[in-house]
């Protein structure tokens, strides 16, 4: 059965996926749905949602338009979530592969160098890490990176560590083929289904985390995010419950959308849950 159709089964993550797709229009669409920028003030202060047709979401204390904060966020938010996702799962293949290829003091080595990473509190770290190197989108993207990487490290060793003892790798050592190319062509290609499920779920841990980052006061001051909004709106939850109650569900959603995703990634690209439910 072809992949798409395995992925097509699960209802979740066709639900998912919906939520998501709307979720990125928004985002890449927002500089047309609201030419104005997030940050300037549109119509009267406290404005609740339905209250004025022009602002659906409602204003905040300083009369900007919550749709708009939003829409800017879903921006931020994929962009944190997508790149420190890719830098994570570039450092966690490479020394995982290198550690699971080579064994002896190699793995040692990079498996201790993991272990470490793994002892200090990971969101911890990435405060500290955002707190050192001036909050930007640059430095949140690399501490989100930082603290992501090492379990993708070990799964990806372990996954190496199955392979590496298979017929197809033993003959390509046969043949003279080198190291990186065995790598590269003969067991990463058979171990990139669970890579690709495991990276779906770190990107909603990376957006869960840019958000705690911006409600803490350490996101970038230039940049509307969802977890800024709700900051802001911590003091007024009773006064004016949607300027913190719509980022929440935005939040919500999205990482909710991209758990299903990755679980429909699991279904159709696991050959065990394939033959049980095939």
């Amino acid at each position: 059965m072809p992949f798409f159709l395995r992925f097509a089964r699960n209802h979740g993550a066709l639900l998912g996926l919906a939520i998501l797709t709307f979720v990125v229009a928004v985002a890449l669409l927002a500089p047309l749905l609201f030419p104005v920028s997030p940050w300037q003030s549109v119509g009267d202060p406290f404005l609740a949602p339905s209250e004025d047709p022009a602002y659906p979401f409602g204003t905040d204390m300083l009369g900007r338009d919550i749709a708009a904060g939003l829409a800017y966020g879903a921006r931020v938010s994929l962009l944190v979530g997508i790149v420190s996702t890719a830098v994570a799962v570039f450092i966690g293949v490479t020394l995982g592969a290198l550690a699971g290829f080579y064994g002896g003091r190699i793995d040692d080595l990079l498996m201790r160098f993991t272990e470490f990473f793994q002892t200090i509190p990971a969101f911890a770290m990435a405060v500290v890490l955002v707190a050192i190197f001036s909050p930007n989108i640059v430095s949140i993207t690399l501490a989100i990176a930082v603290v992501s990487w090492p379990p993708v490290a070990r799964l990806v060793r372990g996954e190496f560590l199955s392979l590496r003892s298979r017929e197809f790798v033993q003959a390509a050592i046969v043949v003279g083929q080198t190291g990186p190319r065995i790598i590269l062509t003969q067991i990463l290609p058979n171990a990139i289904s669970p890579i690709i499920v495991t990276a779906s779920l770190m990107v909603a841990t990376a957006i869960l985390t840019e958000s705690s980052l911006s409600f803490l006061g350490l996101g970038d001051r230039n940049m509307m995010s969802w977890g800024f909004m709700i900051g802001a709106a911590r003091t007024m939850l009773r006064e004016a419950w949607w300027m913190s109650v719509f980022p929440g569900v935005a939040i919500l959603l999205t990482v909710l959308a991209i758990n299903l995703i990755g679980e429909g990634l699991n279904d159709a690209m696991n050959p065990h849950l394939r033959g049980r439910k095939g």
